[in-house]
């Protein structure tokens, strides 16, 4: 059997264990690593002609990325999780024990369990190549560092830095981790491991210790003034997380006692709140999501086809959202994209909106001006079809108008070749109708971003009757590149996700004109855990845009879309949202820092908001719709799998992660659950809240839409 730890001795002393997992492409931990590593140690102990140890990757572009998570789902209990993290500790300690100096040499991914190896080291040295990031981000997981690292890492850079890295699960670039005393040197990948070899021979002591700010050393010094640190932490984090989430809470509570009582406990504690952590729904769901994710990245949308390559982009419309298109075409894809419109004021925004984006790399000094300038020189622009004969993707990001698409549809084929794909950013027309105007409908396809496009990290492509397998294939890896996660929907009006989300904005908008208030309908809504709610999203996305999707929705899928007629008042009063400084909250001069709402918008709206109901109820109300919803969409064939469903709304309109998207959370209620639910609304507000055929069939059966 092929070794993953191999220890070549060097003519000066050095020794250096390199791991390189055999078959893998990326070095992760396994539990079964435990005994090899423990014989290879035993060995180095032995061996007095080994006067230094350097650990380095046999991996091209990667350290250790961490832990193999399905070692973790494969845990049937606290006890098997907690054995996990306790073996780590043990092969980690015996690592930090030995008498000769221990260095590790890092280049590219050094993330989780990786980087507590590397914490067990004495020294570390890390490349300066872009591929080079250091960070935990087990928190993203919904746990915390089980292999030291929230005992070593506190120590290392201070309780501060420890605790905004393990927190945010954020990743470090080589001159980050240099200054906070993450890594004691950053070289070149071309003499990493010369730097690492020549560090052994100087030995531990090389490491000069961390500069900390005179605030942060007198906060750091008692357990008193820790105190300080640790209760700032936990209000942050309740703040943030509304006490969704268990993970932070528990990582502050391993550094505190930690810090206070010792390393020996603080591992313990470590070890108990790990296993803990491993078993909880948050962390199971949030495992579901990287896992469904890291399978999607291996699909093409289509079973056996490959997609054809994409070396140029059209982008039609200067806009906000054919901006953002344009700026992911060439800042993350690297594929040049020809910006058509048809004034010079939409070029100019198109090109300032990039522009601005990649700046902010500029000043954050993670991108060189040149850099950046060669980036932007793949982004040119035009008012007439000049320049696009060659594009091999069209993508159309136009006023929400059916007769202007179908322009757009012939122009292009008249333009542009005859393997042109033509994706339109519609919201809500059903790709068909846009379709109908083309000559090449198979090259037609519904490609629908979100806003803020470079944010945003979903893309629904959508595919209508007539539209290839190579179209498909193709848009969706082109989606891939620009660094989006693709979801393969069915045409229809709304496709999935503005479907599912129209029902639960109308259901927010039905308790507004019962008398709730604007505030505290979105309060219940972000501590169920949504992002933001309904009512700050409506202004976000514009109340104008809101009103012109119902309509659609409800010609195409029934009355139970019908939003509430008092919203055409809004309208009257030319409320729109942020974009025009009116609508449900103050903006402008008038707004303070604190967003407050403009409490004229209920005498527009004619109601006087004065009851609270419950936030479970109101949030339950809102949810129940979404998720009713999206049974139908299943059913209707409009998503491929609950898999793809949980992924759209997560990702989308950020459904809460820590309950693994609706069907997920579906299965958690239990589908007799969720019908009681649903039948018990109905009979208090109307048909609006009949339960899908699907979901009584499954209650019936008591039937879930996962297998585990």
């Amino acid at each position: 059997m092929e070794k993953t730890f191999n220890l070549a001795r060097r003519d000066d002393g050095i020794a250096v264990l390199t791991m390189d997992v055999p078959g893998e492409t990326m070095n992760t931990l396994k539990a079964e690593f435990g005994p090899e590593i423990s014989a290879v140690l035993a060995e180095i102990k032995s061996d007095s002609s080994i006067k230094g140890l350097v650990v380095i990757s046999g991996k091209a572009d990667s350290f250790v990325a961490g832990a193999d998570i399905s070692m973790l789902d494969a845990c049937t209990s606290a006890d098997a999780a907690k054995a996990l993290s306790q073996q780590g500790h043990q092969v980690f300690a015996e690592l930090e024990g030995l008498s000769i100096p221990v260095v590790a040499a890092i280049n590219g991914a050094c993330l989780g369990g990786g980087l507590e190896l590397a914490l067990a080291c004495h020294l570390r040295v890390c490349s300066d190549d872009a591929k080079t990031m250091l960070g935990v981000p087990e928190v993203q997981l919904g746990l915390l560092p089980g292999g030291g690292g929230t005992q070593r890492l506190p120590r290392l850079v201070g309780i501060t830095t420890a605790l905004d890295l393990m927190l945010t699960g954020k990743q470090v670039r080589p001159k980050q981790a240099l200054k906070m005393g993450l890594v004691n040197d950053v070289v070149p990948n071309s003499i990493l491991l010369e730097t690492a070899v020549n560090l052994a021979k100087k030995g531990k002591k090389t490491a000069a210790p961390v500069k900390k700010s005179f605030i942060n050393k007198v906060l750091e010094s008692t357990s008193f003034s820790r105190d300080i640190i640790f209760d700032q932490a936990r209000k942050q984090v309740e703040k943030k997380t509304q006490g969704n989430y268990p993970a932070p809470g528990k990582i502050i509570d391993c550094v505190r006692q930690g810090l206070n009582k010792g390393m020996v406990k603080g591992l313990e504690v470590e070890a108990t709140h790990f296993s803990t952590l491993v078993m909880s729904s948050e962390s199971a769901a949030l495992r579901s999501l990287f896992f469904a994710t890291t399978e999607m990245k291996k699909e093409t949308g289509v079973d056996g086809v490959e997609p054809r390559k994409v070396r140029k982009a059209v982008v039609l419309g200067g806009g906000l959202m054919g901006g953002g298109i344009a700026s992911v075409t060439t800042t993350k894809a690297k594929i040049p994209a020809r910006v058509k419109d048809i004034s010079d004021k939409g070029l100019s925004n198109a090109l300032a909106y990039a522009y601005k984006l990649l700046d902010k790399g500029v000043k954050r000094r993670h991108m060189t001006p040149s850099a950046r300038d060669g980036l932007m020189a793949l982004m040119t622009t035009t008012t007439e079809y000049k320049g696009v004969k060659d594009a091999d993707i069209v993508v159309e990001a136009v006023f929400e108008d059916l007769a202007l698409k179908h322009q757009m549809v012939k122009d292009i084929e008249r333009e542009c070749g005859e393997h042109t794909i033509f994706a339109s950013n519609t919201s809500s027309l059903p790709i068909g109708q846009i379709a109908a105007a083309a000559e090449r409908p198979e090259n037609v396809i519904g490609l629908h971003y979100f806003s803020p496009v470079e944010k945003m990290p979903l893309v629904e492509v959508i595919a209508h009757e007539k539209t290839s397998a190579q179209t498909i294939a193709t848009t969706v890896a082109f989606a891939r590149k620009q660094g989006k996660t693709p979801i393969v929907v069915k045409d229809g009006a709304g496709f999935y996700v503005n479907r599912i989300l129209a029902l639960y904005m109308n259901e927010a908008a039905q308790l507004l004109l019962e008398g709730q208030r604007i505030e505290h309908l979105d309060k219940s809504l972000v501590k169920f855990g949504f992002p933001v709610g309904p009512m700050t999203l409506l202004d976000e996305v514009g109340i104008d845009v809101g009103a012109k999707i119902s309509p659609i929705l409800e010609k195409e899928l029934g009355e139970r879309f019908q939003a509430p007629s008092a919203f055409a008042k809004l309208l009257n009063d030319d409320r729109k949202g942020r974009k025009n400084s009116k609508g449900f909250y103050q903006y402008g001069p008038k707004a303070k820092k604190s967003k407050l709402v403009d409490e004229s918008v209920y005498a527009v709206l004619g109601i006087l908001a004065a009851s609270n109901k419950d936030s479970k109820e109101i949030s339950e109300r809102c949810v129940i719709q979404m998720l009713n919803e999206a049974v139908r969409c299943l059913e209707e064939g409009i998503i491929a799998s609950p898999r793809d469903g949980d992924i759209g709304a997560i990702f989308g309109i950020g459904f809460p992660p820590f309950l693994g998207g609706p069907f997920r959370y579906m299965d958690s209620l239990g589908a007799a659950h969720m019908v009681a639910r649903l039948e018990h609304y109905q009979k208090l507000h109307g048909e609006r809240f009949a339960p899908s055929e699907k979901l009584k069939a499954m209650a019936a059966n008591s039937q879930t839409f996962y297998t585990k």
